[in-house]
């Protein structure tokens, strides 16, 4: 615990463009314009590669680090929070704050400094890593989608104006975020060193309750901002509402044309199936034939494949 919430380097944390390493508006524009280039670039070089470059231990290494570094980072911030809470609860028993009032809106003022602020510039600094599943999903060869690149820039600047402007919200944003990563990535390593997948789009849905938690949370603190007479960093919030809406209306709209999509292409194939069954003088589907292990990719016996996003 002490290494998690009562180190020196963690309390004596402060947010400054001159000690905090990617503190600057000029890095973070330029990062993001690198990550974009660099992932069109790769995939325009591998433009006419059909099969996937092969990757070995790769893929589940990054998913069993993103877990860790997600769990780590999950129970830093919980126990930096605790420690908050027990050191200032004095104060907030005078302006008759709770502990889930102060998690949703800082007081007017707050300084990106102390426990919870290191914790997030860890979580910040994280995102970038959370990048190189692009790179993989390219060289696997599969599609690059705008909502891939627009999701984890828009994390990345969401994550960087946290810590600019001391943005209330973030402390919950980050617990729940962690939490959902750690358990989706565990999953991915899961599956990647070999073992069976869920029966159910599992990352999907750990996405959408996500996406669900952050809603609820931004109504929160607005209603909070409103009754208690404001919230620190409410304009960054306004901000980082309007992306995180963005998000969820692009997050939806590929789920549907994906979901769609599959079954559309299930029922072709179906169709191709059985007018290849009598066109032989079948009496049934051949689980052996091209049209057969077509078919069971899209939908194996027992079991759907998630769909990586």
């Amino acid at each position: 615990m002490y290494y998690l919430s009562e180190h020196p380097s963690i309390v004596n944390f402060r947010w400054n463009h001159t000690q905090s390493w990617g503190s600057t508006w000029s890095f973070l524009f330029t990062s993001i314009s690198a990550y974009i280039f660099l992932s069109l670039l790769l995939n325009l070089l591998l433009f006419n590669r059909r099969r996937p470059v092969p990757l070995g231990h790769i893929p589940a290494i990054h998913s069993l680090s993103m877990a860790l570094i997600s769990a780590t980072i999950f129970t830093g911030i919980l126990f930096s929070a605790a420690a908050e809470i027990r050191d200032t609860r004095w104060f907030w028993r005078r302006n008759k704050t709770t502990a889930f009032q102060w998690l949703l809106c800082f007081p007017l003022g707050t300084r990106p400094s102390g426990r919870v602020f290191f914790w997030s510039y860890i979580f910040y600094l994280t995102r970038f890593l959370h990048t190189l599943r692009t790179f993989i999903a390219i060289l696997r060869r599969r599609n690059l989608s705008f909502f891939r690149l627009f999701n984890h820039s828009i994390l990345i600047m969401m994550s960087f104006i946290w810590l600019e402007y001391s943005q209330s919200f973030q402390i919950l944003a980050i617990l729940f975020t962690t939490s959902i990563y750690s358990v989706v990535y565990g999953y991915r390593f899961w599956t990647a060193i070999g073992f069976r997948s869920a029966c159910f789009p599992f990352v999907i849905n750990c996405q959408m309750l996500l996406l669900g938690c952050n809603v609820l949370c931004h109504i929160g603190v607005l209603l909070l901002h409103l009754m208690k007479g404001g919230c620190n960093g409410i304009g960054a919030w306004g901000f980082n509402s309007v992306f995180n809406f963005a998000i969820l209306f692009l997050f939806l709209n590929f789920y549907v044309k994906s979901h769609l999509g599959k079954k559309k292409k299930k029922k072709m194939m179906m169709m191709m199936m059985m007018k290849s069954s009598s066109e032989y003088g079948g009496d049934g589907f051949n689980l052996d034939s091209d049209y057969g292990v077509a078919i069971m990719e899209l939908n194996p016996i027992g079991c759907t494949k998630n769909k990586d996003i």
